[in-house]
């Protein structure tokens, strides 16, 4: 292992604590915007995207980082931030979260009113979906520091979910401003909105539920202004076959731009120097001309794939975006030759640098996972500083800086140490059996 030194060097300065991390989509975004931050994050495919971004990270399970590990995170902290699965509660799931909000939310008044927790646990071990409890998991934090001697209460809190999970935060946000049992009289500012990811800049088209808290003091907490048009789809059921699907047809108007495109968003991607993107291959007559082919149903029939326009945004970014097909013309598609996003120009897709480091296996999953980092920097900034990030800000958050091996190494050492307080059998490697001999 590293020297403590070298640690509490990488460390230093951590504000921002980043539950259910994933590859790192608000640690992007706080970086961006000047803070620093540490996530904790079970899938070892991911810490390793992380510590090659150079992202301070613990490789361990939210719920025992809690319950037995809570000093090792930094009491620089003042900031709790995350994302618990959204798999159970998600319209794309069997929706056994969205069956049992009613559940979860008795739940939350349990664990404030201070029922004993272990019971708790076995009820939530009953729903049969482990994922549905992780939405607790927050407010667990919550009450933890503030019952937790010489730790203070987390000054701003920032959640987000799909949209079903708007009515938890509702609930959230009521106990929030009332401080009672357990959060023995500390109260929030606290609001909650459902926002379009295209309407920040985001070149997709993803809605979340979002919840900023703050201790009274930090300022009023206000609505986050939108930057961008919302992309209305024309409902018409559209023919592969008709040539009018190409061209971009949807100027900008009023006051706002009109909403990013995934044309636009490769495009300038692929400007700089150092980029390795290849969009050549989707260009036709010198310009990005293509249109994708959801690996979805629409419309509640399996077989009716959605398809977008390179001149639209992109559909939800999912963990299976390496699946969607893509056409540079309607001949390609009649012949079934397709193509496929790259990891790199899905991360695109998602506001990632155009040269973040992703590692590991599984990458169209982290992809999908992720938090865009776009629509990070927007709730960021509002919490943390009353105000839109600035345009420069922005600008800067295209391409992620270099980061030496030294650092990576650091950051991994930081993470899994001798492997042992890791999730169970995340490091197991799976060998091939010899032979016996004859």
């Amino acid at each position: 292992m590293k020297s403590a030194g070298t640690q509490v060097h990488h460390l230093d300065g951590v504000r921002i604590l980043d539950l259910f991390a994933g590859p790192g989509g608000l640690d992007v975004a706080a970086h961006f915007l000047g803070f620093k931050s540490i996530g904790i994050e079970w899938d070892r495919n991911a810490c390793e995207t992380r510590y090659a971004a150079g992202l301070p990270t613990i490789h361990a399970d939210v719920s025992v980082m809690r319950e037995s590990r809570f000093d090792e995170i930094p009491k620089s902290v003042d900031v709790l931030a995350g994302g618990p699965p959204c798999q159970s509660f998600s319209v794309a799931g069997k929706g056994a979260g969205r069956k049992a909000l009613d559940t979860v939310e008795e739940f939350i008044h349990r664990l404030v009113d201070g029922e004993n927790e272990a019971r708790i646990d076995k009820d939530l071990h009953a729903l049969g979906d482990s994922r549905t409890a992780l939405v607790l998991e927050p407010l667990r934090w919550l009450l933890k520091a503030i019952e937790t001697e010489g730790r203070d209460p987390y000054k701003v809190i920032v959640l987000e979910q799909v949209p079903a999970v708007l009515p938890l935060w509702e609930v959230y946000a009521k106990l929030l401003r009332s401080g009672e049992g357990r959060l023995n009289g500390v109260k929030y500012e606290a609001d909650f909105w459902e926002l379009k990811t295209e309407r920040f800049g985001v070149p997709q088209t993803r809605t979340r539920a979002v919840l900023v808290a703050r201790l009274p003091g930090l300022g009023a907490i206000k609505p986050l202004e939108t930057t961008h048009l919302p992309f209305e789809l024309h409902r018409g059921r559209r023919n592969a076959s008709q040539a009018e699907m190409l061209p971009d047809s949807s100027p900008s108007s009023g006051t706002k731009p009109r909403w990013i495109s995934m044309a636009q968003a490769l495009e300038e991607a692929s400007k700089p120097k150092e980029s390795t993107l290849n969009v050549a291959r989707l260009r036709t007559d010198g310009e990005l001309k293509f249109f994708v082919v959801s690996n979805y149903g629409s419309g509640g029939d399996s077989k009716n794939r959605g398809r977008r326009l390179s001149s639209e945004p992109a559909f939800t970014v999912t963990g299976k975006i390496s699946r969607n097909k893509v056409y540079r013309s309607i001949a390609e598609y009649d012949a079934g030759k397709h193509d496929r996003f790259s990891i790199e120009e899905s991360g695109v897709l998602q506001t990632f640098p155009h040269n973040f480091p992703w590692s590991g296996n599984d990458r169209a999953q982290q992809v999908g996972n992720a938090v865009p980092p776009r629509l990070g920097m927007h709730v960021l900034s509002m919490a943390l500083r009353g105000k839109a990030p600035a345009d420069e800000e922005l600008t800067a958050a295209a391409t992620w800086p270099t980061v030496p091996g030294a650092t990576t190494e650091a950051l991994r050492e930081i993470g899994c140490g001798d492997r042992s307080q890791c999730p169970p059998e995340s490091h197991k490697v799976t060998r091939s059996r010899r032979k016996s001999a004859p």
